[in-house]
């Protein structure tokens, strides 16, 4: 049966930890596309040699189904790139392979590796790896230092199956961690795994900045900030939204799924959590071990866990680290889309609608924003460019990354009737919050904005970006409408 790449890495049919085997969703046998059955290891002959298929988060490799270890060629080119951390921010990562985190690799238990470390020509640093997975010195470090333009090869064996952090080991070794060298390697049990229906690869990191979060340009890293684990950024496979939007992880109603989770760190440990889901089964640090039914898993630094569960009904479910400010203020948040049937006897949905207003209700107000943006906009793009980081900061949470909203709970910014009507009223909302019910494209919500404290000149740049997006009517905003605007709003 022909599979492309992807359907390959997302694993429709893998195997589990401890399976035996495992059948496509047609129910024929899963092949390794890298693994030909032909080229399998006789009881006396020598090992089969493969080359290893390797993958970008959020894709894996396909499944494992030979019944006997092989020589598995790894090779890995270490590259420092220029690329993106947020919107109109770009940072100098060192990866493994190009991407942050670096590329998945897939093994068995009992095979032979022969690693190649390829360090790029402009590249600037000498670099090695260090693979948690590795029985012997430094973990591959001692054996892989390689300059610029130089490539270096070892040999290991990998005993103890599990899921596993790689990284850079050079000094100083927590700079090149945090500039993104960090990502895993499965080693799958002799007898395989469980089949589920789609995986993915998931990692998270923190990064220090000169910057506060958003600060536009080029940012360097910044030595003390990390030394006082201090981030201006946690996010999930190597910037924000990366898991988000068109990047979101997709799957359907009835499906398991499997989540390799990795945390690079180089400081923080993450509280991972999928909002509205219970993880049926994990793997608690990568292990053989198993908790069932948990909430929330804690990733060590340097670690990992699995987390596998089945989606019952259809949604957005959100990825986050449960140190909840990680997740709505530096990024590390991320989306699993489920399509299929609803199904009212697990979640109904909103049954019902009313007005709640006990005495001493009142508006709240949101802390005072320290906005990373010195810049004062001169023209119309210049704003839009501003405000889009503003909205993530302090809008995207609730109104989401498209202006979607969230159905029952928060408006929609996109193709607004509410904002596209009176542009000014939307200003004062901004300004001073709003409490109370009101309908937006035929919709009606009775949730409570926050006041958000916001300096006029931040409420022009957020109003002018959501009003140049997702079919909204368009213009800009200046300093002296929004001044107008607050003194007159009523609700």
């Amino acid at each position: 049966m022909t599979r492309s790449l992807l359907s390959n890495a997302v694993m429709i049919g893998t195997m589990g930890l401890f399976g035996l085997g495992a059948l496509t969703s047609c129910g024929t046998k899963a092949t390794n596309a890298a693994t030909p059955s032909s080229s399998l290891a006789t009881d006396t002959g020598p090992l089969p040699t493969i080359e290893a298929q390797l993958t970008d988060a959020p894709l894996v490799p396909a499944p494992i189904t030979r019944k006997k270890p092989a020589k598995v060629i790894v090779r890995l080119e270490v590259t420092e790139v220029v690329k993106k951390l947020a919107d109109g921010v770009d940072y100098t990562f060192w990866t493994f392979g190009g991407s942050v985190p670096g590329k998945f690799i897939r093994v068995r238990q009992n095979d032979e590796v022969e690693f190649h470390l390829m360090n790029h020509p402009d590249s600037k640093n000498p670099h090695n790896i260090d693979l948690h997975a590795v029985t012997g010195p430094g973990g591959g470090a001692s054996a892989t230092f390689t300059a610029p333009g130089q490539e270096t090869v070892f040999n290991f064996k990998v005993l103890n199956p599990g899921l596993y952090v790689y990284h850079c080991a050079t000094a100083p070794v927590g700079m090149h961690i945090a500039n993104g060298m960090y990502g895993l390697i499965m080693v799958e049990p002799e007898e395989g795994m469980e089949p589920v229906d789609k995986e993915f690869y998931i990692m998270q990191g923190d990064f220090y900045t000169k910057g506060g979060f958003g600060a536009p340009g080029l940012q360097p890293f910044d030595m003390e900030k990390a030394l006082d684990e201090k981030p201006s950024y946690v996010v999930f496979n190597g910037s924000v939204g990366a898991l988000t939007g068109d990047n979101a992880i997709t799957a359907k109603v009835g499906e398991k799924v499997r989540l390799f989770v990795g945390n690079g760190g180089p400081n923080l440990v993450s509280s991972f959590h999928v909002i509205g889901e219970i993880f049926d089964k994990v793997y608690p640090e990568g292990g053989s071990n198993t908790n069932t039914n948990v909430q929330t898993t804690l990733v060590p630094a340097g670690g990992s866990a699995i987390t596998e569960f089945k989606v019952d009904v259809p949604g957005n479910y959100v990825l986050v680290d449960h140190s909840i400010f990680r997740t709505f203020n530096k990024g590390a948040l991320g989306m699993l889309k489920v399509e299929g049937p609803d199904n009212l006897a697990i979640y109904s949905g909103q049954t019902t609608q009313k007005i709640y207003l006990p005495e001493g209700s009142t508006v709240q107000e949101m802390p005072k924003s320290v906005s990373p943006l010195a810049s004062v906009a001169t023209n119309k793009d210049m704003r839009v460019d501003l405000g889009r980081t503003l909205y993530a900061q302090n809008c995207q949470a609730c109104h989401q990354a498209e202006g979607q909203g969230i159905k029952g709970a928060f408006p929609p910014l996109a193709k607004s009737d509410f904002l596209n009507a009176d542009v000014n009223r939307s200003i004062g909302v901004v300004a001073h919050g709003l409490e109370g019910q009101i309908k937006v494209n035929g919709e009606v919500y009775n949730s409570t904005m926050p006041k958000l404290k916001l300096t006029d000149e931040e409420i022009a740049n957020v109003m002018t970006y959501v009003l140049n997006n997702w079919g909204n009517k368009g213009g800009e905003v200046s300093l002296d409408q929004v001044k107008k605007a607050k003194l007159s709003y009523k609700h």
